[in-house]
């Protein structure tokens, strides 16, 4: 192979890498910060039972889930373009108890946003 496809295969390998790690990026850590992902898959509460409540993932790691069925969760598609920005993060949780955060999400495809937290119960519960 010749030099200069070498440099581009390996430019377009880092490209591809870069691109990876962008939509694979981390949650907010601290309250106001955000993060661009995708939607990974947008599924009732409880597998299998419609009505039981909105539960969307997403590429980056991130899930929120609610009791009730959100309009604007349920309207997200796989692959939408969001924006996840951490609101609030519960206090005098127990060691490695971290749930509870709330996320609001942005879908850029749709316009709409909700907010939710990113487990059916805060630390310390259930």
């Amino acid at each position: 192979m010749n030099r200069r496809y070498l440099q581009a295969l390996m430019a377009l390998i880092g490209l591809a890498a870069m691109l990876g790690t962008a939509d694979a990026a981390n949650l907010p850590r601290r309250v106001g910060e955000c993060v661009e992902t995708r939607v990974k898959e947008v599924a009732n509460r409880l597998e299998n039972t419609p009505g039981s409540g909105s539960a969307i993932d997403f590429v980056n790691g991130g899930y929120q889930v609610s009791y009730d069925q959100v309009p604007e969760v349920d309207a997200s598609r796989p692959g939408d373009p969001v924006a996840m920005c951490l609101v609030s993060i519960p206090r005098g949780c127990p060691p490695g108890d971290q749930r509870g955060r709330r996320y609001r999400t942005t879908n850029k495809r749709t316009g709409q946003s909700w907010t939710l937290p990113d487990a059916e119960h805060m630390c310390g519960g259930a």
